[in-house]
């Protein structure tokens, strides 16, 4: 079946090995402030970005179709520095597809989401006098590397640890020589161990049995010393369970007053509908991931996955947060949705740009964690917001950080959608 390539080339951004001010990816925050209707995140100070691509253009990132199906997304867009927060005034900045820095105090440039267990790649390029780092399950400002993150360092020169160390807590045996060309990285972090290869070769195989293990946290860049560059930076997320068998629904139920079907078809989930009608999981959560892969098979069909939703009834079906799911655009421009766009989180915010078409498959991932919650269509993170609003038990009404429902929406006589490889990862909340 025919399906765009949605390559995004993603690049890391650098991250402090001085560990300093403790923030923690911020759990449950509580806010009275009014919401906001946008929020696009960049690094603090020069954001000199390579240019935005073409409004009828789908970014590529460098992703296979196959790598999507299986769960990757990209951190960085190859454009802009959407989707990173810098703890300090580090010159991060964008050229020609590679995350640059090289002034400014010590600092890092971070994910504004929190990752727990993934399999993440990337490159990097260091000069004989860059002394840098990749920070993973990290507190957005840490103090020490050996209790508040894992600092995977990047360093030619002579010292402790190594290009491939953990720095305050694991040395590698054998160190690498000293490269001026890209190199690459595998990590994979699983409950408490750490695997990492460089360039093919496993550098690092360690597990925190310390009291200062960490679940969960940020992905932060480190500028030191010396200049730094990253790039394709690719994140798999691991411990996914699935949540609909391709069977049957179990697991799953109709909201009463539905005037949807949904039925199992050739292991999907489809949907058609009179009016509009709800299938919602048993299960509740608050803090997870959440991928699945949909099908529109009609033009600007409109539907979405709900979540943190009440127990539907007929007297309330959705009152739950929505992702979008509307692949309409206006002047051929993918930049300006109709109707919010697919990946947008409705009624709070529009998707930067319409990744995905009808009638071909596209993956859906979302991060919900505390009153952040982030997007991505394919690979290419289209949402970043914060719910700013006043604390509510109804997510139509305010912010809501209690665990609820996810569901499947069905919107009118339209309606025919199909739905397959639904799954979860519950994402632990760790306090500073």
């Amino acid at each position: 079946m025919p399906r765009k390539t949605v390559n995004y080339i993603v690049l890391s951004a650098l991250f402090l090995t001085s560990c300093q001010k403790v923030e923690h990816p911020s759990p449950p925050a509580k806010s009275n402030a009014e919401p906001q209707a946008k929020e696009v995140v960049t690094a603090k100070t020069n954001p000199k970005t390579t240019a935005e691509p073409a409004g009828e253009i789908i970014p590529e990132t460098g992703l296979t179709d196959e790598e999507i199906a299986a769960g990757w997304i990209a951190l960085f867009d190859g454009h802009s520095l959407f989707g990173w927060k810098a703890n300090n005034d580090v010159n991060w900045h964008v050229e020609q597809g590679v995350i640059k820095a090289d002034s400014g105090k010590p600092g890092l440039l971070l994910t504004t989401s929190p990752f727990a267990d993934y399999e993440l790649k990337f490159d990097f390029r260091l000069t004989p006098e860059t002394n840098s780092g990749l920070f993973l399950r990290t507190f957005f400002d840490p103090k020490d590397p050996g209790k508040d993150c894992y600092e995977l360092n990047l360093c030619d020169q002579k010292t402790e640890y190594p290009t491939g160390s953990l720095v305050g807590r694991s040395k590698i045996q054998d160190p690498v020589p000293a490269s001026q060309e890209w190199q690459s990285f595998v990590v994979r972090l699983e409950g408490p161990k750490i695997q990492a290869s460089l360039n093919g070769k496993e550098v690092l195989n360690f597990t925190d049995t310390s009291k200062n293990l960490r679940k969960v946290g940020f992905i932060g860049l480190q500028k030191n010393e010396g200049p730094i560059e990253f790039r394709k930076i690719y994140l798999k997320p691991l411990r996914m369970s699935t949540i609909f068998n391709g069977v049957d629904l179990a697991g799953w139920r109709v909201v009463p007053g539905s005037k949807s079907k949904f039925e199992v078809v050739d292991s999907t989930i489809h949907v058609t509908a009179e009016k509009q009608g709800y299938l919602e999981t048993e299960e509740t959560w608050d803090n997870f991931l959440f991928q699945a892969t949909a099908k529109s098979n009609g033009t600007a069909l409109n539907s979405g996955y709900f979540f943190r939703a009440i127990k539907g009834s007929e007297k309330g079906m959705a009152n739950g947060y929505e992702v979008q799911i509307h692949n309409g655009i206006k002047d051929k421009d993918r930049t300006k949705p109709e109707n919010a766009g697919t990946g947008a989180i409705f009624r709070r915010t529009e998707a930067r740009r319409v990744v995905s078409n009808d009638n071909e498959w596209f993956t859906t991932t979302l991060s919900a964690y505390g009153s952040h919650i982030a997007v991505w269509i394919d690979g290419y993170q289209v949402t970043d917001w914060n719910d700013t609003r006043k604390p509510d038990e109804n997510p139509r009404k305010g912010l809501r950080l209690k665990a609820g429902h996810i569901s499947l929406q069905g919107h009118d006589p339209t309606t025919d959608l199909n739905f397959k490889d639904l799954k979860v990862s519950t994402l632990p909340v760790e306090s500073p």
